[in-house]
């Protein structure tokens, strides 16, 4: 894997699928998350770890970091400056609140992401989705490329 093309081209492969709390089937069902698992799954291979069970509410239940630091654990972390496609991004509502929403990018103000309540789609990353972006991480072997 040298390029971010194949993590480009499998998640445009999932728009369209509907948003399923803690799914992660293409076509059947996903949210943010399992979006990027299903990526993850088809570019570097098996899950590293089981995602566990998580209520729609729990950033703001427990305010841990859980998101970022599991991804964290399996990605390379890097600037939010350096982002660029290819990469996961995680955003937060509001700034004492832990980041709780997941996109891949798709180009330099384009993402790809699981929307709550509707489909996976591919947006504009807007001004608002930019000031909620908390952190970045680009898929593993693909750090340096």
């Amino acid at each position: 894997m040298t390029l971010p093309d194949p993590v480009i081209a499998e998640a445009r492969s999932w728009i369209g699928t509907p948003y399923r709390h803690q799914a992660s089937l293409k076509g059947v069902g996903c949210d943010c998350l399992g979006l990027v698992r299903g990526v993850w799954r088809a570019v570097c291979g098996p899950e590293p770890e089981a995602a566990g069970s998580y209520s729609s509410s729990w950033a703001e239940a427990d305010r841990e970091e859980r998101l970022a630091q599991a991804a964290d654990r399996y990605m390379c972390a890097i600037d939010l400056a350096a982002r660029k496609p290819g990469d996961v991004v995680l955003f937060r509502w509001r700034g004492h609140l832990p980041a709780k929403h997941a996109a891949i990018l798709s180009g330099e103000e384009m993402m790809i992401h699981a929307h709550d309540g509707e489909r996976v789609c591919e947006v504009h990353l807007s001004r608002w989705w930019q000031r909620h972006m908390a952190y970045a991480f680009r898929f593993p072997d693909m750090e340096n490329k």
